[in-house]
């Protein structure tokens, strides 16, 4: 064995990354695939949006009434106004004033209270509705596949989850009810003033005409605009998710001018541009309509001037048509807004169910049973495995057993197939051909709690939750009492920093463990995976992050962790694996040694030479 094998090693994983690079430019990713919504209205979205909504059938019924209150006081304020007037000029009698103007202000006051009603109602249906979309989202992403996050940017899912609902939540609180309050009182506007002069309807009409011209150009850019809008968000949040998540390596490699100069330059500035051009339009819409408005008023009162001085109607009746016609543009700017809003409603549905439809790869058989306590017996029967459909195979038929108790490394270059190994272990992929078994039930057999509860795991990279010390600890067993916690924490020889923290074992810790060092957060790993006491252990590179002072402080509390345990390490410092009971040397996803460390180094291969080379 020579060095020529470490540099063809090199080479094949140079080609693999290169054929995988070329291969994700021809197919869409998950990204690609969660944006491809044309504007428009969805049948299929519209539908599954208002299922939502039919178990809050009472809160509708009550929305819906309170605000037929509202849409009666707006129709029938003026003509009260009209006739107040008319009646008290008529009569001369400034009483009949008074009661028309007290009229009007208790009709306005049941229209605010519908109002009100409605609103209120309907918020509580929102927010509703928002907790359930929130729940049902939380928990299937929580399902999906390790693969579906390596594609799927953390920032996109919040988006998905906080600003895609939020838009739901809006439609919901103000849009479906209100929607048919503004066609109502629409409707009964037009009919009211038909009913009390047709020459002055005309006007209204022409003027309800020209605006729904206005109105459906505008909507066209508007649909666009707003896309654009929801689109450029989630890309700010997915950017500023992943600089903020990396900001250690980027004050290392002293990144900031670059990645500023990226969210500046770049998709932040397309957000504003996407932002300034949707306000544009809405900036050039509703001041028209004001204009329309103020036109057609004008209008109104020079027609209705003439027919008051040729006396063919009174004051009150032209009064009450510009009530009217002052009202008649309020109803179309919202049904505008609302139609806007719609739009938006649409794309964020179809990207929510999009996401929630996204198939579970890992599910349990229907008839699954509970995998009992193990032993710790795993076979690997002729294993094959690919992480694409179309992909490069990534393990070749393995064949692998393991007693009980038995400590196995897996060594061999990046790309290997070790921790692939586990994965398929864990249950976190089927694989393509073969199967994976514990204790003799083949993983696909059993439920994945009843699994994974039995297997921990301490990964090169420890994540830690925002809580306590303890809490952390024991995030593997829930049940643990505090003295179990800190025997646990004693035994892997991180009792002594935690005592030194500023609140010992209830200091906060915060996400990642940020007051903590790499070190100390890979203790606290290895107490809680001593805590929740699993049958089968894997150590992905868990000494990598550790000193080799730290490391030799822990080598005893290794000791008692994998004892009476299988366990699986893989480690790239072969001195850490020497009392292994086997070694398995893998390439290119087959295994092409396995044994003891002194029987590989008697044999003088593979694992013989890169012993000696370190």
């Amino acid at each position: 064995m020579t060095l020529e094998w470490i540099a063809a090693v090199k080479k094949n994983a140079s080609q693999r990354v290169a054929k995988a690079n070329a291969k994700n430019d021809k197919e869409p990713t998950i990204l690609e695939i969660d944006d491809d919504h044309k504007p428009g209205f969805d049948r299929n979205v519209t539908s599954r949006l208002f299922s939502y909504l039919r178990p809050h059938r009472r809160g509708l019924s009550v929305a819906t009434f309170a605000m037929l209150f509202s849409v009666l006081a707006n129709v029938v304020s003026p003509p009260l106004i009209g006739w107040a007037i008319d009646e008290g000029m008529r009569q001369r009698d400034m009483s009949v004033v008074i009661f028309g103007v007290a009229g009007f202000v208790f009709i306005q006051i049941l229209g605010f209270i519908g109002f009100r009603i409605q609103l209120g109602n309907m918020a509580v249906v929102g927010q509703t509705i928002i907790q359930t979309l929130r729940d049902q989202l939380f928990d299937h992403i929580q399902y999906l596949s390790i693969e579906f996050f390596a594609q799927y940017e953390v920032g996109r899912l919040l988006a998905r989850v906080i600003s895609d609902v939020n838009v739901i939540r809006e439609a919901v609180t103000f849009a479906v009810v209100g929607t048919i309050r503004e066609v109502l009182m629409l409707g009964a506007i037009i009919i009211s003033m038909v009913l009390i002069n047709l020459q002055l309807s005309l006007v209204a009409v022409a003027v309800l005409v020209s605006l729904t011209v206005i109105a459906n150009a505008w909507r066209i850019h508007a649909r666009a605009a707003y896309l654009r809008v929801s689109d450029s968000n989630a890309k700010v949040n997915a950017e500023l998710s992943e600089a903020f998540n990396g900001v250690r390596v980027t004050q290392a490699f002293a990144r900031q001018s670059y990645n500023y100069d990226r969210f500046a330059q770049g998709i932040n500035m397309a957000s504003r541009k996407a932002n300034a051009r949707a306000t544009l339009i809405a900036s050039l819409f509703y001041p028209t309509v004001e204009l329309i408005g103020g036109v057609a008023t004008g209008a109104l009162i020079f027609v209705g001037g003439m027919l008051v001085l040729e006396d063919r109607i009174t004051v009150g009746v032209l009064l009450a048509f510009i009530l009217y016609i002052q009202q008649f543009f309020f109803p179309i700017r919202m049904l505008a807004r609302r139609f806007n809003l719609l739009q938006s409603v649409i794309a964020s549905g179809y990207r929510i169910f999009k996401l929630m439809d996204h198939p579970v790869s890992i599910r349990d058989r229907v008839d699954a049973e509970e995998l009992p306590d193990i032993d710790g017996h795993i076979r690997f029967e002729d294993v094959s495995f690919q992480y694409a459909r179309d992909g490069e195979m990534v393990l070749k038929h393995v064949d692998l057993a393991i007693a009980p108790g038995q400590t196995v490394a897996f060594v061999g270059h990046t790309g290997a197939g070790k921790t692939t190994m586990v994965k398929l272990l864990m249950r976190f992929y089927d694989t393509t051909h073969g199967r994976v078994t514990v204790d003799g039930y083949d993983l696909r057999d059993v439920t994945q709690n009843s699994l994974r509860r039995q297997i921990g795991v301490v990964p090169q990279d420890t994540h830690l939750f925002s809580g306590t010390v303890t809490e952390n600890i024991r995030y593997g067993r829930l049940d643990a009492t505090d003295a179990e916690v800190v025997e646990a924490a004693k035994a892997v020889g991180a009792h002594q920093f935690i005592t030194q923290l500023p609140d010992g074992y209830l200091t906060d810790i915060m996400e990642g463990g940020a007051v903590l060092s790499t070190g100390q957060r890979q203790l606290l790993a290895f107490a809680r995976a001593l805590l929740a006491d699993p049958q089968v252990l894997i150590l992905d590179e868990a000494t990598s992050n550790i000193d080799t002072q730290t490391e030799k402080l822990i080598q005893s509390a290794l000791e008692r962790l994998l004892e009476g345990r299988t366990s699986f390490v893989i480690a790239h410092r072969l001195s850490t694996i020497t009392s292994a009971d086997m070694i398995v040397v893998m390439d290119h996803g087959e295994i092409i040694e396995s044994g003891s460390h002194h029987e590989l180094l008697a044999s003088e291969g593979v694992y013989h030479h890169l012993f000696t080379l370190v």
